[in-house]
């Protein structure tokens, strides 16, 4: 049932704010149509947004707008990350955190641009997405957006397009990079697969902070001889322990100064147990601030998780980051773009103490949020009809018509 008859508020905010981006009226009406059925359509796909609205262009104009029309998405990734340093409580700060992961993009067709088989280890199968590293910022606030993404192309695909192949460590050092250029601070902070020689040691050189997960497995040098991490853990005595407690949650832990085999700095080694007679380690970590306290630690590691699997996961479920079945790889990196404005855009009511104009209640997800502007919407639609019937004399029947349900 076509039932938006007008924007919702928020998307007539972000008309206003992203003015500059397009280059006219109609390349706006299009940003406005696609950023308002990421938030409120059924089936987040050009055909699905598109179907949402009861007065309207042609479907295949919203699919030139996205695929082909003559608009930078760098230019309008560029501007969001401007405007989200105006507010206090999504503004760089030395003591954020930068959280860069990798996440699979579901699709449906095998003809999208740069899909691939890929393993899914939550779901323990093989799947058809897109890989998209995704660097993510974690305010002191506590409120998170990404930043910028890359996305991994097979070796073989590459090879068949003749151009460079660049492996997972090639991207996240392109990510850091992007971050470095545009003066974001920040702790980088990451899992076991990119605690490596290979990311660590650049990062090192750029002079940025990093913690980083560490492998059971990964070789350190311990009292002298070279062991496993879990040995060198084992290895440490009970009355050793100390506890910790970050975010209500109490742990043990050891901490030392160590080497690693093919790091050109030292690290500092944080082992967290459960119990502090666990007889294996929880947790695992490293960083280059010799001198940062285990708290300051812990704390950065711990936001990795807020920084990315929320996103991915809000991303996903509620603003179709892995709905576009565009098979044009230009049109899957503009829907991402789009997708990050959307996200942005609803992070002013995250937390607030207030609710925004847009919606008649405080919201604590992104979920919430979506259902403001559905809210929001609909509102507008009910004024609409009301509208028709008081002051230009339109039958029920006319209006059911209008909006197809009949």
């Amino acid at each position: 049932m076509p039932a938006i008859v007008r924007f919702p508020e928020v998307v007539e905010q972000a008309l206003a704010i992203y003015d500059a981006v397009f280059q006219n009226k109609n390349q706006r009406q299009h940003f406005g149509e696609y950023l308002t059925g990421l938030y409120i359509a059924q089936r987040k796909t050009v055909n699905g947004i598109h179907a949402e609205y009861v007065d309207t262009t042609d479907q295949s104009c919203l699919n030139r707008w996205l695929n082909e029309s003559p608009w930078d998405p760098v230019a309008l990734n560029e501007a969001r990350l401007q405007e989200l340093q105006k507010r206090h409580d999504t503004r760089y700060s030395k003591y954020g955190v930068i959280a860069i992961d990798d996440t699979l993009i579901d699709h449906d067709g095998k003809l999208i641009e740069d899909v691939g088989y890929f393993w899914d280890h939550a779901e323990q199968r093989s799947k058809i997405a897109h890989d998209l590293l995704i660097a993510n910022y974690v305010a002191t606030s506590g409120k998170h957006y990404p930043l910028e993404f890359r996305r991994f192309r097979k070796e073989e695909q590459c090879r068949e397009k003749e151009e460079e192949f660049k492996d997972h460590t090639t991207l996240f050092l392109e990510l850091v990079d992007f971050c470095i250029a545009h003066d974001i601070p920040g702790t980088f902070v990451f899992d076991s697969y990119f605690t490596n020689a290979e990311v660590l040691n650049p990062l090192h050189a750029r002079q940025r902070d990093y913690v980083g997960d560490l492998k059971y497995n990964r070789k350190v040098v311990w009292s002298g001889r070279v062991m496993s991490a879990d040995e060198m853990a084992a290895s440490i005595p009970f009355e050793s322990r100390k506890p910790v407690e970050t975010d209500g949650k109490e742990q043990w832990y050891f901490s030392r100064s160590i080497r690693i085999p093919k790091l050109d700095h030292k690290v500092k080694v944080v082992i967290l147990w459960k119990n502090q007679n666990e007889a294996v380690a929880s947790k695992l970590l490293i960083t280059n601030q010799l001198n940062w306290e285990v708290k300051r630690i812990v704390g950065a590691y711990r936001r990795r998780w807020t920084g990315t699997e929320t996103f991915h996961r809000d991303g996903k479920q509620h603003l179709g980051l892995g709905d576009c079945q565009l098979r044009n790889g230009e049109g899957q990196t503009r829907h991402t773009y789009l997708v990050f404005t959307a996200y942005s855009l609803l992070l002013p009511q995250m937390k607030s103490c207030r609710a925004q104009e847009w919606s008649t209640a405080l919201v604590s997800t992104i979920g919430d949020a979506c259902r403001a502007v559905l809210h929001d919407t609909l509102a507008r639609t009910i004024r609409w009809v009301v509208d028709k019937v008081q002051e230009h004399s339109w039958s029920s029947e006319k209006i059911c018509n209008h909006l197809a349900l009949t």
